[in-house]
């Protein structure tokens, strides 16, 4: 698909440059490892099991700590991959020494109407208590935690921009229950960070965010806070993952992420209904499991098997510099990100055995940025239908049969798949038909090109086997969602912008001289903005720290307009609430495609998806479009809504929000 985006018109001498670029990020290069050399299918994947309670702390359910560690992500005979993820501190270790330790990390299994409560350790620590550096590139230049306090304007403070420089302090960290009804203490507010507790913190350095006194129940004890989940929600799919201000995006693709499933309720089956059970604790993740979680992220890794994340804009578009604070281009944030390896949990292109009967799969898209179009079959391989019963906030009202899943990151897919129409000996390969690059909806190979079919456009392999036990289980033909909310009090119009860059650069005797003459041939956005839209239909970009302009009354039933002013499409994600989509609308729109300002409508408003009938934290909203969606409002509190496009997320696309005074 050709697409092109338009960043800023020349006005004048008060503007340096235009410039205009095709939208597009590479998936290559990433990495100095060819992933068509890979061998594909020869690692089984794994089934996380659930994760161990506390032992050696009784007044907690769960310690969970952060660390380092090697793992086999790549196939055996390749390199080991170091990486981060979550475990418990009462089973140290990795699962291959018997431990805990897991990337992606283990399952929290909880009941609806049974609080609980994790301690969340940061244990980014050597074997001789130091701190351990970040394992990609961190950028100081945008909004972030800023442990060392020295921000770009002369402040010192933390959470705040800083100047250009190398950062190889401690990593700070804050774990964030996606989806969940939660306190805003025990939420995860990505200033409410906090740092391990080395011995050698560097002297000057904060070791806790400026809302880290918003975690009420966190101890007066370095490297840790307890959070107190609710659980008084729908029985669904949630996970947990860092969330942590202007860097989410690096320690995420480090590794800390898991599943959370909550069971139970007057919105859940009776146990035995659906295919099952999941994994439980110390179970083998070998072993036959007929519920399995399973996440699916993209990654780029060195010949060393380490990870790659791109340390340079110049891996986006080319630009070379000037940079921050010559220009307002930040050195190493790159917009999008795209790896060219297809991970599921925690392996590349696994397999699983899989019998003649029904399994539940609750699909995860944990990319940074990719947007997954998950179908088997294509072009001509056996194909499958999933059954798919629920979505990010529990059931739908009935089982939709699908032949393609959509997930945006952040999304999940509650499904049911029945291979029972499949001779042992069948292999079926899940594929991925989204594509290699900003997504902005369609139909794959006539709206834009499918992902390599070499690579990111393989997932993983289903091989089918003997029956070993007789299938049981069922999918009703009414499940038990939730109804309707109540009539909206106020519909909020919000919008989705980009911001190019403004400024002029400096030549070597400065002079003031178009950007472009320093050789910015092709370039993208510097970042990225929510904001209110005006009684006029103008959006008004928002950064961060500025004042909260969304301010739900306690208690208030909301409509809010998304209004999408970019050229892609962007999974929006309000933390607290599950909630409705109602429909969408087009816009009127400029040449290029973009909604042009002041905001008029080009059509009728369309119904959400049939898969969108449940409840929802997560939804795309696509260019040119506005999507509306409904919320009850019902904790007091500091909270935050954002695009869960992570390199998004990390350069201010996100807003607190609060409920209530």
């Amino acid at each position: 698909m050709q697409e092109t985006r338009r960043w800023a018109t020349a006005t004048g001498l008060a503007i340096a440059v235009t410039f205009a670029v095709t939208a597009r990020a590479q998936p290559l290069p990433g990495g100095s490892l060819d992933p068509t050399f890979i061998p594909k299918y020869v690692t089984q994947l794994v089934a996380p099991p659930a994760m161990p309670r506390s032992q050696s702390d009784l007044s907690v359910d769960y310690q969970i700590a952060v660390r380092q560690f090697q793992q086999q992500i790549l196939p055996p005979g390749y390199p080991m991959t170091t990486v981060w993820s979550y475990g418990s501190i009462d089973h140290p270790g990795t699962v291959a020494q018997g431990g805990s330790f897991f990337y992606p990390a283990f399952t929290i299994e909880a009941r609806a109407g049974t609080a609980v409560q994790v301690k969340w350790i940061n244990d980014l620590k050597d074997s001789n208590g130091g701190y351990l550096k970040h394992l990609l590139p961190v950028d100081t230049t945008i909004h972030w935690a800023n442990p060392p306090k020295q921000c770009i304007d002369g402040s010192s403070r933390t959470d705040c921009a800083g100047f250009p420089s190398t950062y190889t302090g401690p990593v700070p960290i804050v774990t964030h229950l996606h989806g969940s009804h939660v306190d805003p203490e025990s939420d995860g507010y990505p200033e409410a960070w906090y740092l391990p507790a080395a011995k050698n913190i560097p002297g000057g350095f904060a070791t806790r965010g400026s809302h880290f006194g918003q975690a009420a129940g966190a101890p007066d004890v370095a490297g840790q806070a307890i959070f107190r989940y609710r659980n008084d929600q729908a029985a669904t799919t949630l996970w947990y993952h860092d969330h942590t201000l202007g860097i989410t995006r690096l320690n995420v693709y480090a590794g800390p992420a898991g599943f959370y499933l909550l069971r139970g309720g007057q919105n859940d089956l009776p146990s035995g209904v659906l295919p099952g059970p999941a994994p439980g604790v110390g179970a083998n993740p070998f072993g036959k499991h007929y519920e399995i979680p399973i996440v699916i992220q993209d990654r780029s890794f060195n010949a060393d098997g380490s990870l790659f994340y791109p340390g340079t804009r110049r891996f986006f578009d080319g630009y070379n510099g000037p940079f921050i604070p010559s220009t307002d281009i930040s050195p190493k944030w790159n917009p999008e990100t795209f790896g060219n390896f297809m991970v599921v949990n925690g392996r590349t292109w696994p397999y699983l055995e899989v019998e003649p009967r029904k399994y539940r799969f609750r699909f995860l898209n944990g990319c940074n940025a990719r947007f997954l179009i998950l179908t088997t079959g294509f072009p001509d391989a056996p194909a499958l239908t999933f059954q798919r019963i629920g979505a990010d906030g529990g059931f739908l009202p009935a089982p939709l049969p699908q032949t393609s899943l959509l997930l945006g990151p952040a999304e999940r897919a509650d499904v049911v798949v029945d291979f029972s129409g499949f001779a042992v000996g069948t292999n079926v390969d899940l594929q991925n038909v989204g594509p290699d690059e900003p997504f902005g909806g369609g139909v794959p190979n006539q709206d834009f090109a499918v992902s390599d079919p070499g690579s990111t456009g393989q997932v993983m392999r289903f091989k089918v086997v003997p029956l070993a036990s007789v299938d049981s289980s069922s999918i009703p033909e009414v499940l038990p969602s939730e109804g309707p909310l109540g009539a909206s009090s106020r519909t909020r119009r919000v919008s989705l912008n980009e911001a190019s860059s403004r400024v002029r650069c400096l030549n070597a005797k400065g002079f003031s001289v178009s950007c472009l003459a320093q050789g910015a041939t092709e370039f993208g956005p510097v970042h990225s903005n929510l904001g209110p839209v005006d009684g006029s239909g103008n959006p008004v970009p928002t950064p961060w720290a500025d004042a909260i302009t969304e301010n739900p009354a306690l208690g208030a039933t909301e409509t809010w307009e998304m209004y999408n002013f970019t050229a892609d499409a962007h999974p929006i994600h309000i933390h607290l609430v599950q909630f409705q989509i109602l429909d969408r609308q087009p816009l009127v729109t400029d040449a290029e495609g973009i909604t042009a300002p002041p905001v008029a409508f080009a059509g009728p408003p369309r119904p959400p998806e049939s898969w969108e009938t449940g409840r929802k934290d997560t939804v795309i909203v696509f260019p040119g479009e506005v999507a509306r969606v409904k919320a009850l409002y019902d904790i007091p509190g500091l909270f935050v809504w954002h695009c869960h496009i992570l390199e998004h997320e990390d350069n201010e696309m996100m807003r607190p929000y609060r409920i209530g005074p």
